[in-house]
């Protein structure tokens, strides 16, 4: 009977040592899934490997520049601070140098036995240890590492759970370089692109859009008063100079006024609004940048006067129905706008004088309480078969 009750014991034992894997498994997967960042994750991992191999101190180690930099360890142990300051090599001298070079798990059962080990660190907290390379595929990204105080070998056991969590690790890394890729391709896509056009292109939602579809938008042209002219007497340095500094000038007001860049083209500037995100009181927000952008361009037209150079700036603004989309070849592709507005917007911002900011009908119409406009007549307009209402915008009431 005793015999008996000593095995139902020991199968107790057995199955919450089993439970208590699961759950330190399920820790760490729950951390990774959060997508709360790395930390968490190693944090968690080194937790678990202390707790489950019944360690003293753990840590983790991530390769940076051909060295083992300590990311996780017990705060309570000493040892942590050092390891910040002094990463270890990939060489048999420690623990984790030697599992980076074996490239497969290392058990020194007594480190003051061990004649290759010879860490110049802190080594009284600890005897025993056990470190497993963090692998993804063929490469090495860090090492785990677990330790006792007193020489107690540990169990291949104790090495195959280690290796569960170096393996969660690797995972949860590469998941986070990945992410930080897209986000440094996602950035620099947006200096080429509007920040809303590089989000879409990476959205679940954005190949329907990308594809083609209609939308409500407001769109803003403008463009350069006799910059024809100058162009003709102009050296290229200086036509690139003054091009660079218009376009930052407007440029820097689309993202503040939640507008979508589509095109710079020589000195003609497009944006549009209300897509792929919608924008509340878009039709004010379009005039609202129109006017801060005359305004900024004032002070810059005043540096360029004082080197003789004379520009103004024309602006145009119409609201309707267009179609958005995907436009170009396999290889070259813009997010534009197909339709009447941009059409109207264009030609009203051709026919604006120097500092003068065009609105069409429908525009009008909805910002009419919000903005001091004046009728600017019934305007004949390119590729329009009737005289077509303006508005011109003096400010916002």
């Amino acid at each position: 009977m005793a015999n008996v009750a000593s095995d139902d014991a020991e199968l107790a034992r057995q199955l919450e040592d089993v439970r208590e894997q699961q759950r330190a498994i399920s820790g760490v997967l729950r951390a990774v899934a959060r997508s709360a960042g790395i930390q968490p994750v190693l944090d968690e991992v080194v937790e678990a490997c202390e707790r489950l191999c019944r360690a003293e101190y753990s840590a983790l180690y991530l390769l940076e520049d051909g060295l083992l930099h300590v990311e996780a360890y017990n705060t309570k142990a000493g040892g942590g601070e050092y390891d910040r300051q002094h990463p270890h090599a990939l060489d048999r001298t420690t623990g984790a140098g030697r599992a980076a070079v074996e490239r497969g798990p290392v058990h020194i059962p007594d480190i003051r036995e061990d004649p290759e080990y010879s860490y110049g660190g802190p080594t009284e907290y600890y005897r025993s240890l056990i470190a497993v390379p963090i692998m993804v595929e063929d490469d090495l990204i860090g090492v785990v590492v677990a330790s006792r105080r007193e020489p107690q070998p540990f169990t291949s056991q104790h090495i195959e759970l280690v290796q569960t969590f170096a393996d969660q690790a690797a995972i949860a890394v590469a998941n986070a370089r990945l992410m930080e890729a897209v986000e440094r391709q996602r950035t620099e896509l947006a200096r080429f692109v509007s920040p809303q056009v590089a989000e879409l292109i990476s959205s679940n939602e954005g190949e329907r859009l990308l594809a083609g579809h209609r939308a409500y938008i407001s769109c803003l042209f403008c463009d350069l008063r006799d910059f024809t002219a100058f162009t003709e007497t102009a050296a290229p340095e200086e036509l690139f100079d003054v091009l660079r500094e218009y376009h930052a000038v407007v440029g820097d007001l689309i993202p503040t006024h939640e507008g979508t860049l589509e095109h710079f083209a020589g000195d003609g500037l497009m944006v549009f609004f209300n897509d792929p995100l919608e924008v509340t009181d878009h039709e004010l927000q379009a005039v609202r940048l129109a006017l801060a952008a005359q305004e900024r361009f004032a002070r810059l037209a005043e540096a360029w006067r004082k080197r003789g150079t004379v520009l103004g700036l024309g602006i145009g603004i119409e609201a309707g129905y267009a179609t958005i989309g995907r436009i170009g070849f396999e290889g070259r592709y813009d997010y534009g706008v197909l339709g009447p507005v941009a059409n109207l917007a264009s030609r009203l911002s051709t026919r604006a004088a120097a500092g003068q900011i065009l609105v069409g009908q429908r525009l009008f119409a909805a910002v009419e309480e919000g903005v001091e406009t004046a009728p600017a007549g019934n305007l004949e307009l390119k590729g329009f078969a009737r005289p077509v209402a303006a508005y011109e915008v003096r400010g916002v009431r």
